[in-house]
């Protein structure tokens, strides 16, 4: 039996969770978000994405300094993320070296939901479900409904007492699981300790930076290619270039979100001789879409409906 083990902490620490009216769900969701992010806790919760699971431990901390995340895979390879704000650094291991990898943070469990719940109101829809008990933790249960086929449908489970996700499951239109997570341990902190706060490092391994290409760059950035047709409800939120392993050239990649769900565009050259990819296919809860467009491999990849990163792919051109 999974058992549940909160913390205790100052009633104060608590007192903006009963803000929220349990019979407005937009605002259930509103709690479920802020408390993510300012409550201070350490668990494991179970991965699931079509056949494949993984245990994961996070540690988030939030006081007066900023806010702080580890998240370790704790099955399989030990890929290791450690986040400050919005800046995030992955420990991947690969071969005999771990990469360390920078990028900007996307919404991770349990802080899925966006800050500004505002954000996805037009392209989603909100219910209140019954109640439910996960880990040893009564949740409210909502389901927020996609109103168009550009993303999937969720079901959250928000503890009724501090807020926080203790489940989220998302599916299809043909609902159909596609991918949960759910806490089987979690203990809220009361302390500002931060020696945890730091990868588990391996003698025997390398450690090297990923090579970057021209770095962060915006959409004023001057480029030859443009996406025209977004699906309703994504904008554009992050693009950066690097460099990959065995390529002269960087890599373009773009991240686009509804505020909920993110799709990460790759653009590059392909290089004379390459057989370039095309066509489409699935991995658990994640679709992929690959073409050609003048002479570059057009790339997306999205935890989204296939038609999703179908439209991104076949919406970039280039400027003659």
């Amino acid at each position: 039996m999974w058992r549940l083990l909160l913390g205790c902490l100052l009633a104060t620490q608590f007192s903006y969770v009963n803000a929220a009216p349990e019979n407005d769900p937009w605002m259930v969701l509103q709690k479920a978000a802020q408390a993510a992010r300012e409550l201070s806790y350490q668990g494991v919760f179970l991965y699931q994405s079509g056949t494949t699971s993984r245990s994961v431990q996070i540690t988030h901390m939030n006081y007066g300094q900023g806010e702080y995340a580890r998240i370790f895979v704790l099955d399989g390879s030990p890929r290791e993320v450690l986040s400050q704000g919005n800046d995030v650094v992955i420990f991947s291991p690969r071969d005999e070296k771990v990469v360390i990898e920078k990028r900007r943070g996307q919404n991770l469990f349990p802080a899925l939901l966006p800050a500004n719940i505002d954000v996805i109101k037009s392209s989603y829809q909100v219910r209140l479900g019954g109640k439910e008990r996960i880990g040893g933790r009564e949740g409210q249960i909502v389901y927020l409904e996609p109103r168009d086929k550009f993303r999937y449908g969720y079901k959250f489970w928000a503890d009724r007492e501090y807020g926080l996700l203790l489940k989220s499951m998302s599916s299809n239109e043909r609902d159909q699981v596609m991918e949960q997570m759910a806490f089987n341990q979690l203990t809220l902190l009361n302390t500002q300790n931060m020696d945890w706060f730091h990868p588990h490092i391996d003698p025997n391994k390398q450690y090297v930076m990923e090579e970057q290409a021209a770095g962060r760059s915006s959409s004023a950035d001057a480029e030859n290619w443009s996406v025209d047709r977004l699906p309703s409800g994504y904008k554009q939120v992050d693009q950066i270039k690097r460099m990959v392993p065995g390529k002269s050239v960087p890599l373009t990649h773009i991240v686009f979100s509804d505020g909920l769900a993110s799709v990460s565009l790759f653009i590059e050259p392909i290089p004379k001789g390459t057989r370039p990819k095309t066509g489409s296919t699935s991995l658990g809860a994640t679709n992929i879409h690959a073409n050609v467009v003048e002479g570059h491999q057009i790339m997306v990849v999205g935890e989204v409906p296939e038609a999703t990163v179908a439209q991104i792919a076949n919406a970039v051109s280039f400027k003659k």
